[in-house]
């Protein structure tokens, strides 16, 4: 709650929450019960990204739970759009997440009935990675069919984001970034930390 606290005192936009199973990911994190402690400690949105193997399974109870998006991944769902169907009936925002290895256009097909197209721009499943600089034309492929359609939907880039690639990552036509080491293990703090990132300080 303190560390919630403090980067809502810093400005940040939103919490973003890694939900891992173990599964899809090599990696546990938290569940359910550590979502609705977080809902009951800060009315920021709740940007929910489950890294399951299964997620239809668990779409209701994470929003239930308090979140306000859920974010699948297109690995585990080749054609999200009944999964984008039901998010949007429980209330909630919808994202697609890929992965490193795949291909941006998977992505085209479904982009319609999303809110939100998240690029990880490292292997999902642990923090602290180097961000890929391959991932950049991806992301600028993307941002190119999004704004060839006219369309809001929010583009998220997730991965070694820090004050050097944060720069390189708007420039590719990202406008959601997230951070989790740059940020809470910053020398500088949090608020320093989350200044760095926005274009207008980080340059």
């Amino acid at each position: 709650a303190e560390e919630i606290q403090e980067i809502e005192r810093a400005g940040a936009d939103l919490l973003h929450l890694d939900i891992m199973d173990g599964c899809f990911v090599p990696n546990l994190s938290y569940g359910i019960p550590v979502v609705q402690a977080i809902r009951r400690t800060t009315s920021l949105f709740l940007d929910t990204h489950l890294m399951l193997a299964d997620p239809g399974k668990y779409l209701a109870p994470f929003r239930d739970a308090g979140a306000d998006s859920l974010t699948v991944h297109i690995e585990v769902c080749a054609d999200p759009r009944d999964l984008a169907d039901e998010i949007h009936r429980l209330g909630a925002e919808c994202g697609v997440a890929i992965n490193p290895g795949t291909a941006a256009e998977s992505l085209f097909p479904s982009l319609g009935d999303l809110d939100l197209a998240l690029v990880m721009s490292v292997e999902p499943g642990f923090g602290g990675q180097s961000f890929r600089h391959d991932m950049l034309p991806k992301i600028e492929t993307i941002r190119g069919w999004l704004d060839g359609q006219g369309s809001k939907v929010h583009l998220q880039v997730d991965g070694g984001i820090d004050s050097d690639t944060a720069p390189l990552v708007y420039q590719a036509g990202a406008r959601n970034l997230v951070a989790g080491t740059s940020v809470f293990r910053n020398p500088s703090g949090v608020a320093a930390a989350i200044s760095s990132l926005r274009p207008e300080t980080s340059g």
